[in-house]
């Protein structure tokens, strides 16, 4: 496995987490909406269902999924009502105050975790691009590289919107608009769980 590979395989995935999606609004929300720790923690959970994820491509679960596509279904559906639930609960209590109720960790690893596991198509993304990007044959070795990279590069990353956005500034700023962007976030969250839920 050459060191390109990798690379190729990084700039791809970080260009991944820069877009919109369920597991960055989830981050977000969490690390503006409950603190520091606890947003911390809601990337410890996406990332490592996500190297999980990954480590399913590389061991050929997509085949496993293309054989039973009932359980790809599942999975499906489950991870699209997932997401319904959490858009209705952000809407129910949009005008709810904040108040200083923290959310535990274990909660808030758990809620990332959730997220990511209810979206088998990061597996099938994942699995697109470790098709192009690597070589097959790849050694035990290689693959624990590739899973942990991948683990340490989504850390790091929601790390730092933790830090960015549970700031002082960051965390006023939501809670004087926080009907209206826990209403967009409830909105974007259900539209993302009903097009898991319809989309092929």
């Amino acid at each position: 496995m050459a060191p390109e590979s990798l690379l190729a395989f990084n700039t791809i995935l970080i260009a991944a987490l820069l877009s919109p999606g369920a597991a960055f609004l989830t981050s977000v929300r969490m690390s503006v909406s409950a603190g520091r720790a606890a947003g911390i923690a809601t990337g410890f959970g996406l990332a490592t269902m996500a190297a999980l994820w990954t480590l399913a491509a590389l061991m050929g679960l997509e085949g496993l999924f293309a054989l039973f596509p009932w359980a790809y279904t599942t999975l499906k559906i489950a991870g699209a009502l997932y997401l319904i639930w959490i858009a209705i609960q952000t809407w129910r209590h949009a005008r709810d105050p904040l108040g200083d109720v923290s959310v535990p960790r274990g909660r808030a690893f758990l809620a990332g975790f959730l997220v990511n596991l209810g979206n088998p198509k990061s597996m099938l993304f994942a699995g697109a691009i470790i098709v192009v990007v690597f070589p097959k044959g790849l050694e035990p070795a290689q693959i624990a590289l590739i899973v942990a990279n991948h683990f340490v590069l989504e850390v790091l990353f929601y790390t730092a919107c933790a830090l960015l956005l549970s700031s002082g500034p960051a965390r006023a700023r939501y809670l004087a608009a926080k009907p209206l962007l826990d209403r967009i976030a409830a909105v974007a969250l259900g539209g993302f769980g009903l097009k898991l839920l319809t989309g092929k």
